[in-house]
């Protein structure tokens, strides 16, 4: 278990002393895995905002997103977003968090976005294993159409971009850290 490092000296061109860091990216890009071990090389909290619209709606995810269309989730998705209000905490976000432009700026109002870059293949067989994952996808839709859609906007929006396929959870905050230090990871 990693333990954070009570010296970590944070550059505040990158982040304000009580901001956040909000981790975007693909379904199986390992943004919730990422997130946790980031928080705890930083001594933070953490939250899934995945988890917040399951506890919000009383369900999993998948069963949220399949009770509505994928525009109505979307906007449900950016309601939940814009009611955060937290401090010194990572945040883990949907892949679809990207869509709604109001979500974007109040993640980007509260800290960095840290883009985690996974290939698409690596994508296909994170999802392939974990088919029961909340996915906002159109019918007709597939995996390879979301990811093309929404690359353009996760680079759009990142603050920081970590390229994640050969990098373990650890190896990844430990970038993310290198760079909210003021490093260039």
């Amino acid at each position: 278990m990693t333990t954070p490092d009570p010296l970590l000296a944070l550059d505040p061109a990158r982040i304000a002393p009580d901001g956040c860091v909000s981790i975007i990216g693909m379904a199986g890009a390992g943004k919730t895995t990422v997130g946790r071990e980031l928080a705890l090389q930083l001594g933070w909290a953490h939250v899934d905002t995945d988890n917040l619209i399951e506890a919000t709606y009383g369900t999993r995810l998948q069963a949220v997103a399949d009770s509505m269309d994928k525009e109505s989730f979307l906007d449900v998705e950016a309601g939940v977003i814009r009611r955060i209000g937290a401090r010194r905490t990572v945040l883990s976000t949907g892949g679809s968090v990207v869509y709604r432009p109001e979500a974007m700026a109040h993640l980007a109002a509260l800290g960095p976005l840290v883009y985690l870059e996974v290939s698409l293949p690596l994508i296909l067989q994170r999802i392939a294993m974990n088919p029961d994952r909340g996915l906002a996808i159109a019918p007709g839709q597939t995996i390879e159409d979301l990811y093309n859609e929404r690359i353009a906007l996760y680079r759009r929006h990142a603050s920081f971009t970590v390229a994640a396929d050969a990098l373990s959870p650890g190896g990844c905050a430990a970038r993310i850290v290198a760079w909210l230090t003021g490093g260039e990871a």
